[in-house]
């Protein structure tokens, strides 16, 4: 029977999608993903390059001296909404009706991300004046409130529509941190880190978010007054664009049976991709070097000087690799490579981008032979990723992985890739050292200048499934493979030891107040 009426082919046409697409997805959710297969965890010296302060500075140089040549930019997904990092805040306002038990509870709380600890250091937080100013505005007195125990009151005006709406709005559009009198914005900080190493030789900073439809117009008003004042104090000139997620990305969430789950209005439910369809965006991107980091991962001026040194770090890296990948190319394109400079090729793909070819097996082949490996094995998008030391944070991590090829690659691997009920595969996970911070520098461009389809380098097999619930009903929900996981899976990619100051995210309010945003 046909599972779709002429409604749901309006609705499938209008993302840019077709039946067949739709049900490639219902296929996905009835086969499921298969497991990734870690082969062993990167290390230092063993797919994790570590650099002496020396080798730093020397790569932080080339970078300066390089870079100009470049047309460079920075890639910021910004398109999520806060509520998550207000969830616990959102629940105790919901519940709260300031009973003497309830505020006994409160005062028994312990811990960095209790409640009280919020209440206790609200006078800390960047949008603290934001939010005295609104609720002044409306007659009330935050002082006075908060002595008086009225927390539902002040939540209200923190995460509501009736105040700041903080809950509703996207990471970007929130105060993060304090100056004095006044205070930024996370997208704020995203510029100011711009100017020090996006900025090309005509004083132009390009810069570029990825924004929810929802939240463009308010993005773009509140960067538009805060970026002159930036622009006035640098000397520079921002140039920063926007792109939403494609509803072509978006995937059918489906019943546990697999069947297209329904709204109540008899409507298919769609959900996005997640960071994945991003891709697309990162596709459209003309520029050469695209460095990459999350909105939330920002820390005030005292600390940036960290950030740029490391950024500097990988980006010094990625060019001087990159010269001398676009070199072996040309002459590889033009057909001129003698054995010698094929060995050298095959050398250099050993040491640098973690590219092994058996040395006895690659010097049997055929000249024309070992020109075509290499032709398809340098001819490719490169990345080079910061990685942290592993101290208890979540994420993905990096890893070997054994590819049904046969081959043995980098990636970086989510946990949900992994099968835990596997001992082998559980204990190579406990032996990881690093984790993987959101911090990379990509080219996009092969030797020619021309820009690669960044879609033909994507691993479809490295899709999530995970459960969800809609209208209290349980759903099934499909991620894309994640932009700097499946998504990049066949990319040369190059990890590199960063410090743990350059990671600094804000998952919950509370992360707020570490030392590292105050």
């Amino acid at each position: 029977m046909e599972q779709f009426n002429d409604s749901d082919r309006h609705q499938i046409k209008n993302r840019n999608l077709t039946p067949e697409d739709i049900n490639r997805q219902i296929e996905n959710f009835k086969k499921g993903f298969p497991f990734i297969k870690l082969d062993r965890p990167a290390t230092v010296n063993d797919g994790i390059f570590a650099f002496s302060e020396k080798e730093i500075d020397r790569l932080v140089d080339f970078y300066d001296e390089e870079q100009k040549k470049y047309d460079v930019i920075k890639f910021v997904p910004a398109s999520g909404a806060a509520t998550r990092m207000f969830k616990e805040l959102y629940n105790f306002m919901q519940d709260f009706t300031g009973s003497e038990e309830q505020l006994e509870e409160l005062e028994k709380q312990q811990g960095f991300h209790s409640v009280k600890y919020f209440f206790d250091h609200l006078h800390d937080f960047a949008f603290y004046e934001a939010l005295k100013r609104i609720m002044r505005e409306s007659g009330y007195d935050i002082e006075e409130e908060y002595r008086q125990k009225h927390y539902k009151v002040i939540l209200e005006y923190l995460l509501t529509d009736r105040g700041l709406n903080y809950a509703n709005k996207p990471k970007a559009l929130l105060l993060f941190h304090k100056y004095g009198n006044t205070s930024r914005m996370a997208m704020e900080e995203h510029l100011i880190e711009g100017v020090h190493y996006v900025q090309n030789s005509k004083g132009k900073v390009n810069i570029h978010f990825t924004a929810s439809p929802e939240h463009q117009e308010e993005f773009s008003h509140e960067l538009e007054q805060r970026k002159i004042k930036h622009e006035s104090e640098y000397k520079v000139q921002f140039d920063i664009s926007f792109s939403q997620q494609k509803p072509s990305t978006d995937i059918i969430a489906v019943t546990p049976e697999n069947e297209p789950f329904r709204n109540e209005d008899g409507t298919l439910l769609f959900r996005p991709g997640g960071h994945g369809a991003l891709i697309e965006n990162l596709n459209e991107i003309e520029n050469d070097i695209v460095f990459i980091k999350n909105i939330d991962n920002v820390v005030p001026d005292r600390l940036k000087d960290s950030t740029y040194r490391y950024k500097k770090l990988i980006g010094g890296y990625l060019l001087k690799i990159k010269a001398k990948v676009d070199e072996y190319m040309e002459l590889l394109d033009e057909g001129s490579a003698t054995n010698e400079e094929l060995e050298e090729m095959r050398d250099f793909a050993d040491k640098y981008l973690n590219i092994h070819n058996n040395p006895k097996a690659f010097k049997k082949k055929e000249h024309i032979e070992k020109v075509d490996l290499l032709y398809n094995q340098l001819k490719r998008p490169i990345r080079v990723c910061g990685m942290v030391k592993n101290e208890g944070e979540p994420g993905g991590g990096p890893f070997w992985v054994k590819e049904p090829t046969g081959n043995k690659t980098l990636q970086i691997v989510e946990k949900a890739q992994i099968n835990f009920n596997d001992p082998k595969q559980a204990d190579i996970v406990s032996q990881s050292t690093h984790f993987n911070p959101v911090d990379l520098v990509c080219a996009l461009n092969d030797f020619n200048g021309e820009k690669f389809d960044l879609k033909e380098f994507v691993d479809t097999d490295t899709g999530f499934i995970s459960e969800k619930y809609k209208n209290g009903k349980p759903i099934k929900a499909q991620e894309l493979p994640g932009l700097w996981n499946g998504a990049m899976a066949d990319w040369i990619t190059i990890f590199v030891e960063v410090p743990i100051i350059t990671f600094n995210p804000v998952k919950v309010i509370n992360d707020l107040l570490r030392e590292n945003h105050q």
